[in-house]
């Protein structure tokens, strides 16, 4: 191998990346808007949702449960009758539309069990399914209040006192912001490396590249290092200044330590887009591909549901993926500000992964060039 070739030919895919405005588009916005969207949409989180009140009983208890609504989780509550109901859910105005019923009060202080109707704009997935449960148990706290005319303050037998470690307040967008960023470093590291020996294919320049003195070991590195290189400085940024700085979300551990498990990463995921590639004959070939390859990865490997709650034989074969130490390592070092001495084993396994893909991406690509 001659560093020289290796240097040189990184050098032809970083000129080739930059006169691809689509790719270019594609990597500013997986690391800066992506990231961002990631944590300010929290579906797990009840936000600003709108809410109106038909209210037939006009009675103390209708407006203690009327006035129980408040920011963040609902918009201040809009009074409305029966007849604009329906006509608002249609337009789309409202989320939920909650119908208090007349003699309420009077029924509840009578011991009756009356009941409310509440309407839910289902095509809202998110906000709906949690919603529902928050209106239950607001109404049911208001009107329990209500019929025994005191605040139930009854002390628990047994005292559990809960302290979060990283995220005292429970915000999922923290969570959200970090995930994105690892779910980006792999889709683009394998869709950059896949894309450019595609694009040599596709241009006919890996002719070009057969006549020259260069190996196959040669093209596979410096397609390697070159994509690598810019989903690595992309992650930087994306982890510093939007994660860190403008979200400002606190970050446990070492962000070296972390970009120097991201290296070991990029060297697994861009050898596993060659392999792809040699695969794929073409670009749409190729895209369908990674959709069959990315969604396991990224579903299964514990960024989005813990390995905890999946079958075992799942997580045992999700131990052959780079993801899985991955996510391990960047949730280490992130979240619980972990050190080398407890990420290392991971960091080799992930070292050991990378190897073997590209053993069988350099098999694959003798292949492709014969």
């Amino acid at each position: 191998m001659s560093p020289k070739h290796i240097f040189q030919l990184g050098i032809k895919e970083l000129r080739g990346l930059l006169r691809n405005p689509a790719m270019l588009a594609l990597i500013v916005y997986a690391f800066s808007y992506q990231i961002y969207t990631s944590d300010r949409a929290t579906p797990e989180s009840l936000s600003n949702a709108a809410i109106s009140i038909v209210d037939e009983d006009q009675s103390p208890l209708s407006a203690r449960i009327v006035s129980a609504f408040y920011a963040p989780y609902f918009v201040g509550p809009q009074m409305i009758s029966v007849p604009e109901m329906d006509n608002r859910m249609d337009r789309g105005l409202d989320t939920f539309a909650l119908d208090i019923p007349p003699d309420f009060a009077h029924d509840v202080l009578a011991g009756d069990v009356p009941a409310l109707q509440l309407n839910v704009d289902a095509t809202r997935v998110s906000q709906a399914f949690t919603g529902n449960g928050y209106i239950q148990q607001i109404v049911h706290d208001e009107v329990s209040e209500y019929a025994a005319r005191y605040r139930d303050g009854t002390a628990a037998s047994v005292e559990m006192v809960l302290r979060s470690r990283y995220n005292p307040n429970l915000y999922a967008g923290w969570f959200g912001s970090v995930n994105s960023v690892i779910n980006s470093i792999t889709m683009l590291s394998i869709v950059l490396c896949g894309a450019a020996l595609i694009r040599e294919k596709e241009h006919g320049t890996v002719e070009h590249l057969l006549v020259m003195p260069v190996t196959p070991v040669e093209i596979m590195l410096s397609k390697i290092w070159s994509m690598g290189l810019v989903v690595l400085l992309a992650s930087a940024f994306g982890i510093i200044f939007i994660v860190q700085m403008v979200l400002g979300v606190p970050i446990g551990g070492s962000v070296t330590l972390f970009l120097a498990g991201t290296v070991l990463m990029l060297f697994a995921t861009t050898a596993l887009g060659i392999f792809l590639a040699t695969i794929a004959g073409s670009m749409p070939q190729f895209g369908l591909l990674l959709m069959l390859v990315l969604m396991p990865l990224q579903i299964l490997s514990g960024g989005n549901t813990p390995r905890e709650s999946m079958p075992q034989i799942i997580q045992d074969i999700m131990l052959f993926a780079p993801n899985t130490h991955y996510i391990i390592i960047s949730q280490g070092i992130l979240f619980r500000g972990a050190g080398l001495g407890i990420v290392w084993p991971n960091l080799l396994a992930l070292t050991a992964i990378g190897g073997g893909l590209f053993w069988l991406a350099l098999l694959r690509f003798r292949a492709f060039l014969r």
